[in-house]
């Protein structure tokens, strides 16, 4: 009935050890899916979309290109998500509004240059 089984002692107990520490390592991967399945399932939470968003140029300082809303589809993906004080200091460095979304005009900023 045990021919498969050592017929020493120490054996036995070396198996006996490395199948409970089996069955402890099953049994906690048991006890991990179990509690992934009973946690409610929430979807991923989209990322916020910024209120300005620079989009980088294509030189070597990448020093920003335009100045979007962050809901402009012309921003793209490459934009840089900004607060409010930086895009208007950015456009009064310089930095062209985006033609379409007009930053300029929904934060009110007067061009000193004009």
């Amino acid at each position: 009935m045990f021919e498969d089984l050592p017929p020493d002692l120490d054996r036995l107990r070396t198996l006996r050890t490395w199948h409970q520490m089996w069955l402890h390592r099953i049994d906690r991967k048991i006890a991990l899916l179990t509690q992934r399945q009973t946690e409610p399932h929430r979807p991923r939470a989209r990322p916020r979309t910024p209120e300005w968003t620079a989009e980088p140029g294509t030189g070597p300082d990448c020093s920003p290109a335009y100045i979007h809303h962050g809901a402009c589809v012309l921003a793209g993906a490459r934009g840089r998500p900004i607060g409010r004080d930086e895009a208007r200091r950015l456009l009064a460095d310089g930095v062209p509004a985006c033609r379409r979304c007009r930053p300029d005009n929904r934060l009110a900023f007067l061009d000193p240059g004009a």
